[in-house]
């Protein structure tokens, strides 16, 4: 047994784990060893890939390229390909990823399970908007090529459908066309939640990306800091390495706390109203900056930390988002990272998709047991009151009851599971 967390690191349990290095040989290594699920790089929250005590199929073995069409932008890899991986090839060719979450070490498989978002939601939707096809192992053998013309259904069922409709084994993705690998970018910190819909709605036509920081330790009710940018021509597709450090130990308790909150918090905000000018940056600092820090989750101690993501819709979007702020500052919880985000009118074709129109906030909270869980309890009823929904990427927790108000089409999701594949989220949801 070998033992296996997510990123939110909640739980440590052991797993027997199997390694998937070929696709022509995952169909007997699965065979040999189910029930279980896929398990790509560990960056999901929550218990989409665990699977205690039980299987887990490692994919990061399957890491090849199997073709790129420079003139075309299509790109075809196997599903333990990293983002990184595919950004540091494509990009000096003139070719990015569509859209990308705020961390590139992330697998293709994981990308297409989660149908992972950006902050250009507004223009390009979710990951799998532009995933053209996919081959999918079922546990009993079958190799199902699947996209919106062939096997369709089940095309539609795997994206977002958290692993459990079979193995992905190798996508093609359409990729899109970009002027250089450099961001112009601009921070421009708000004070109020007026402000944050004013520069959303005054931003959407002229930026690709539109994402805010939100201090939940202040004692002003949704102030923060937006942030926007464009890819522009800068010398091209430069190239820098990558620069990272690893926190040095883990301690023994959370670093997140009310006073480094909130100093943390206070710094930020007033670093950000005394340079609030455009700047360039390098693609990585600015689509993925929490990737300089690697294992930057052990802050949080040994007891791991819960991240809450949810989105409601457009016309609810602020009221139901100055209600769940003010449920947080009467808990007397903060969120270190608090982000604030509006999704555009692009609907996700995943069966089982999270973005909406709407707004999105996602918040990080150190595990402190009951008293934890009841804060998200109410932010579960705020949400679902106005029919939102919360994102399985990220949860550890969700009930049944909570997800099956939240995805209506719920039981139409139940005919395309694979009966060979279990996790605790599948356990716990179905």
């Amino acid at each position: 047994m070998i033992k296996k967390a997510s990123w939110g690191r909640l739980s440590n349990h052991g797993h027997n784990v199997e390694f998937l290095t070929e696709r022509s040989s995952c169909s007997d290594v699965i065979k040999s060893s189910l029930p279980g699920v896929v398990f790509g790089n560990g960056r999901s929250y929550g218990d989409v890939c665990l699977n205690p005590g039980g299987n887990l199929w490692d994919s990061l073995g399957l890491n090849k390229f199997i073709s790129f069409d420079e003139e075309q932008g299509l790109l075809s890899c196997e599903a333990g390909v990293l983002l990184r991986d595919i950004n540091q090839i494509t990009i000096p060719r003139g070719w990015m990823l569509p859209v990308t979450p705020g961390t590139q070490l992330v697998t293709v498989g994981g990308a297409v399970a989660n149908d992972i978002h950006g902050k250009n939601h507004h223009i390009f939707g979710s990951f799998g908007n532009h995933v053209l096809k996919f081959r999918l192992l079922r546990t009993d053998g079958e190799v199902i090529e699947c996209s919106q013309n062939l096997s369709s259904d089940l095309f539609y069922a795997t994206i977002g459908g958290i692993g459990l409709t079979g193995i992905i084994l190798s996508v093609d993705i359409q990729l899109r066309r970009i002027p250089g690998s450099y961001v112009e970018s601009e921070n421009i910190p708000y004070e109020n939640l007026e402000e944050f819909f004013t520069l959303s709605s005054e931003s959407v036509h002229d930026w690709e990306h539109t994402v805010s920081w939100l201090d939940c330790a202040s004692g002003v009710l949704g102030r923060g800091v937006f942030s926007r940018g464009n890819f522009v021509d800068h010398n091209k597709y430069e190239m820098l390495e990558s620069t990272s450090v690893t926190l040095p130990i883990e301690p023994p308790i959370s670093l997140i706390n009310k006073v480094s909150l909130k100093s943390f918090n206070e710094a930020y905000f007033l670093a950000s109203k005394i340079g609030r000018s455009k700047s360039l940056l390098y693609y990585e600092k600015f689509l993925y900056p929490l990737d300089r820090i690697l294992e930057w989750n052990k802050i949080y101690g040994p007891k791991g930390f819960y991240q809450y993501q949810s989105v409601v819709p457009k016309s609810v979007s602020y009221d139901a988002t100055k209600e769940m702020l003010r449920e947080i500052k009467s808990s007397g919880e903060g969120s270190f990272l608090a982000v604030l985000k509006m999704f555009g009118k692009k609907e996700s074709i995943g069966m089982l998709s999270f973005p909406m129109e709407g707004v999105t906030l996602a918040l990080d909270f150190p595990n402190k047991g009951k008293k934890t869980l009841e804060l998200l309890d109410k932010l579960d009823r705020i949400v679902h009151e106005v029919g939102g929904r919360g994102y399985m990427a990220k949860d550890a927790r969700m009930s049944k009851q909570t997800f099956e108000k939240g995805y209506l089409n719920h039981s139409d999701f139940t005919e395309f599971m694979d009966a060979g594949i279990v996790s605790s989220m599948g356990k716990r949801l179905f």
